[in-house]
């Protein structure tokens, strides 16, 4: 006999209610082709103008601050979101969110130590009670320092002080967090860190023995002799290897980044129609939200090519 469900908080109730509504305020897939087709930034900022987007993707931006505030607008809607929600639920939806926090900690580390050191700094994503370690990082004065603050919080210790090696460490960590915290996304975070592995093995040439160093999570520990996608993926653990499905050379790998992106949506779709109000359809929903705003990036950087480019092929 099937056990009867738990009943729900009115917080979970309520935050998952409010989930499924909030993807009302999503683009879709129609709309953003045709988006990718309007020639140019400017016709693709002004396409824009009147909906969910418009309220941080404005005219006069470059491509790349288009592309944040696409990006600026799911975290927007995230963050009302986890009003709604019980306190318990915002672990899972702190470590879905930590992405923005890493984004701002790699801005942070390139503003004080990158070739562009000392320049302007955009502003950072707001997170919020959802950050981690933000604003503690945003006042670091060195990069020593944002090391330490990573070294003392759930990001763990990067390895060294340096924008690459904090880069990796800190994607590692966010599969990490997301594959303890969220189990719904364990089979997304650790498809993503097999897609790290193959660029860092495969296109940048990294050390294998140094990747294994960093414990990537997720990806077993027969990995480190691949030579190829084919190979890297018989390696890995199904559950992270289908991000690798028949990619046959490195220079394809953005073929397994779309084909991730793809997978995600499939699933998320699912989990935010899950019957049972809760936290599948939270995860579900909040997933979707970011796969919109990913799926707006593309397009506005096709607009911004003159409508050229292989929009079907990457969203």
């Amino acid at each position: 006999m099937r056990q009867a469900q738990r009943p729900l908080s009115p917080g979970w109730v309520a935050g998952s209610v409010r989930a499924r509504n909030m993807l009302a305020r999503r683009l879709g897939w129609e709309q953003a082709r045709a988006l990718a087709s309007a020639g140019s930034l400017a016709n693709g900022i002004s396409a824009l103008a009147g909906g969910a987007y418009g309220r941080f993707v404005r005219p006069g931006l470059d491509l790349g601050g288009a592309q944040r505030g696409c990006a600026r607008t799911a975290l927007w809607h995230i963050r009302v979101l986890a009003g709604w929600l019980p306190p318990r639920a915002l672990e899972p939806v702190r470590a879905l969110v930590a992405w923005f926090e890493l984004v701002n900690v790699e801005d942070r580390l390139a503003y004080l130590v990158g070739p562009a050191r000392g320049g302007p700094l955009g502003p950072p994503f707001e997170l919020g009670g959802l950050a981690t370690v933000w604003p503690l990082i945003g006042s670091a004065q060195s990069a020593a320092d944002v090391r330490r603050v990573l070294a003392g919080s759930r990001w763990g210790d990067p390895g060294a002080d340096d924008p690459v090696t904090v880069g990796l460490g800190l994607r590692l960590a966010w599969g990490r967090r997301v594959i303890d915290d969220v189990p719904e996304a364990a089979a997304w975070a650790s498809g993503a860190v097999g897609l790290l592995l193959a660029r860092e093995l495969l296109l940048s040439e990294r050390e294998p023995s140094r990747l294994a160093a960093r414990r990537p999570p997720g990806v077993g520990e027969v990995w480190e002799r691949a030579a190829d996608p084919p190979s890297l993926r018989r390696a890995l653990p199904a559950q992270a290897g289908w991000s690798l499905a028949g990619i046959e050379v490195a220079a394809d790998l953005w073929r397994g980044e779309a084909a991730w992106w793809r997978r995600v949506q499939r699933d998320a779709a699912l989990l935010a129609r899950d019957p049972h109000l809760g936290r599948p359809a939270v995860v579900g929903s909040i997933t979707l939200l970011a796969v919109d705003a990913w799926r707006v990036a593309a397009a506005l950087a096709c607009a911004a090519r003159g409508g050229t480019g292989t929009f079907e092929e990457i969203a």
